[in-house]
């Protein structure tokens, strides 16, 4: 059984490569026509696949189909047999990710006649272990759905009751909130996906390992399964909350400090703001097994449920004392002190298998991280991939190298930020574009999609920190923390930083980055549109002088052509 992150099918005979790269609980599947360009009635790929010791071989479904010779849409969602993916690529995430063993692949090319007749032709097949953990015993991403801006949400979950029942209104009611759908424990749990499961894994093995000693630090503090646990540590725990703007008095962040108090006792919480924020989101637990969860998901109901984030679980002894001694100094250092420490150095966190180093903030004039992130964003040879919650307010060396680096011809670019980020308003000649933002279908949506909950009800959508460069090299690498690559996160906030110089850890990266990028570009693109689609349809071969293949765009936009090269 193979153990790689990217696979490939075998069969010369087919007409078309496929590349399957591992995720994190999903994978990425590209294809790419081997000679030239496809045929005319090319018409898309069928997907299916097959578990681990598996009989079968399940067909995706496509929500879009071609329209009927009278002109009518089936409405359901059918098999890509029968409505094949129109793209070069895919994110799909099996239903049972989490087995043991190889997922098999089988994409096949689907054609179609003059008569809307499909044909099949020779398929591809690739094998891949999609488990759980990243490195076993050692590192582990997870990443939120932020699913709460899809059609898979709506369809789930929307008909049996609006948002308000799965999520509170405010974040100051957060603690109390007990949500009344009727389906909420299997939503939450699917919304939080695997950074959820993570976070309360590693609560709940310190609850049960009563030689645990947990030091959390926490910026938004109110989910109240995460406080909960919290609570049950009793004098086991200390912690550190914000108490920065809202997060003062009257807060759900002020209810949790009494509530701690009262388990863990006042001289083990305390609150802080440093010199702008304490923002991170760090929790080190250290008895029989010694791990640290960080990244960038808040301990909050929009951290877990409405917004995209990951977190991330570093095991080992080493990698808890560094982040257990970040929290010594936190605790007990005035924050003008901080940047002289040894936490606020880049270290190696000792991983066996993984290059990976930490450094904390804030940091000092002379220890600064911004310029030196900037140059090796700088240093870009192939392909530039991020996801940069405030990145529209961080003018400065970070933008300034992004911006860099989407100008150069010769390098493939594509982001998303939470909000439209001016000064990259760029369209350059090898189609790189400013980074797309989340904007939610509104009651305008093309059909078959219907309206999902509106940016207001759930707030922001998108919170990651991470830039991946270079995926596709041995020298790929990826920055990823609390850390918003701003001057605030750099010298005046409490933030990780930490550096993964692996490949495997940035194919997952890159595969959140593609997934991000697609599910809201389509968004944007339609909000802008000067006439929008009313309805989305799968095209038929072209039939008529001057009509297009659907695959046009892909041999033909700059951009396109690049993104289905990189990927395949």
């Amino acid at each position: 059984m193979s153990n790689a992150w990217v696979v490939s099918g075998k069969n010369a005979a087919a007409l078309f490569t496929l590349k399957v790269h591992r995720g994190e609980g999903m994978a990425l599947l590209a294809m790419n026509w081997k000679k030239g360009t496809p045929p005319l009635n090319f018409v898309g790929f069928a997907i299916e696949y097959k578990e681990p010791n598996g009989t079968q071989y399940f067909p995706l479904k496509n929500r879009l189909a071609f329209r009927k010779v009278d002109g009518t849409l089936n409405p359901n969602e059918l098999s890509t047999r029968l409505s094949p993916i129109q793209k070069f690529r895919w994110v799909h995430f099996p239903r049972n990710a989490d087995l043991p063993g190889e997922f098999t692949y089988q994409v096949t090319p689907v054609f179609m006649d003059d008569l809307d007749v499909l044909s099949y032709g020779e398929a591809q097949q690739a094998a891949i272990v999609l488990q759980s953990e990243t490195f076993p015993n050692e590192l582990n991403i997870g990443f939120a759905r932020g699913f709460v801006s899809s059609q898979a949400f709506v369809d789930r979950y929307q008909k049996d009751g609006p948002i308000s029942r799965l999520l509170p209104a405010s974040a100051k009611t957060s603690l109390d909130f007990v949500p009344t759908h009727p389906d909420a424990a299997e939503a939450l749990a699917w919304m939080g996906f695997e950074a959820r499961r993570i976070v309360l894994a590693a609560l709940d093995d310190a609850m049960a390992d009563t030689t645990a000693q947990v030091q959390v630090i926490a910026y938004d503090l109110n989910e109240p399964q995460v406080v909960n646990r919290l609570v049950q540590l009793g004098p086991r725990l200390r912690i550190i909350i914000d108490n920065s703007g809202d997060h003062g008095t009257g807060s759900a962040e002020s209810e949790a400090e009494t509530k701690l108090i009262a388990s863990a006792g006042a001289a083990n919480v305390k609150r802080q703001k440093m010199l702008g924020l304490q923002h991170n989101k760090t929790i080190v637990v250290k008895g029989k097994k010694k791990r640290v969860v960080c990244g960038s998901t808040n301990f909050s109901w929009r951290g877990f449920y409405v917004q995209a984030n990951n977190a991330v679980v570093l095991q080992g002894k080493k990698a808890a004392d560094l982040y257990s001694a970040a929290f010594e100094n936190y605790w007990s250092l005035d924050p003008h002190d901080f940047g002289g420490t040894d936490s606020a150095k880049w270290t190696d966190l000792g991983l066996p298998d993984v290059r990976a180093q930490v450094a904390f903030s804030p940091h000092s004039a002379s220890n600064a991280l911004l310029q030196s992130l900037a140059a090796d964003i700088s240093t870009t040879k192939s392909s530039l991939l991020y996801s940069l919650a405030f990145l529209y307010e961080t003018p400065g060396p970070i933008l300034d190298a992004i911006k860099q680096v989407t100008l150069n011809p010769d390098r493939f670019v594509f982001g998303i930020s939470d909000k439209a980020v001016g000064g990259l308003d760029v369209q350059t000649p090898n189609g790189n574009v400013a980074p797309v933002f989340p904007e939610a279908l509104g009651k305008d949506a093309p059909k078959p999609f219907s309206q999902e909950p509106t940016a207001s009800a759930v707030g922001t959508r998108m919170h990651h920190k991470f830039v991946v460069i270079d995926a596709d090299k041995p020298s790929a690498r990826v920055y990823f923390g609390s850390y918003n690559f701003s001057a605030a996160a750099d010298t005046s906030n409490g933030e990780n930083l930490v550096l993964i110089k692996n490949q495997r850890v940035a194919t997952a990266y890159m595969i959140e980055a593609v997934r991000l990028f697609d599910h809201y570009e389509f968004r944007v693109v339609q909000d802008k549109a000067a006439t929008k689609t009313t309805e989305l349809v799968l095209r038929k071969p072209p039939r008529l002088p001057g009509e297009k293949p659907w695959w046009d765009s892909a041999y033909t936009d700059a951009r396109k052509i690049r993104d289905r090269e990189l990927f395949s």
